[in-house]
């Protein structure tokens, strides 16, 4: 079995973990900010059916099959709602993140 040496140059991997570790910022106000501001868009910019099926998909757990018989609809369907509704939010945060922003601030 070989001898794996988890050191590059002089510096140990774990040193490295550390390092970034200790340098890395909290984020924790701005996670809170984008928690909260995924749950206003999932609200206010996805349609009622996009709403339905990514909570089904995310917050359930269940799978595309399992939202198709549940709704009663094709797996397809079920997985262009799902990609209709993350692009949706994708852009509702991208472009209305500075409004979210400045509101969650207030």
């Amino acid at each position: 079995m070989p001898d794996i040496n988890y050191r590059k140059g002089s510096v140990y991997a774990a040193d490295l973990a550390v390092y970034a570790r200790a340098m890395s910022a909290d984020n924790t106000d701005q996670l809170s900010r984008v928690k909260r501001n995924l749950v206003r868009a999932l609200r206010s910019d996805v349609t009622e059916k996009q709403r339905r099926v990514l909570l089904l998909y995310y917050a359930e757990g269940m799978t595309m099959a399992q939202i198709s018989r549940k709704l009663g609809v094709h797996p397809s369907t079920v997985s262009r709602t799902i990609r209709r509704g993350v692009n949706r939010l994708r852009r509702c945060l991208r472009y209305g993140a500075e409004a979210f922003l400045t509101q969650a601030d207030d």
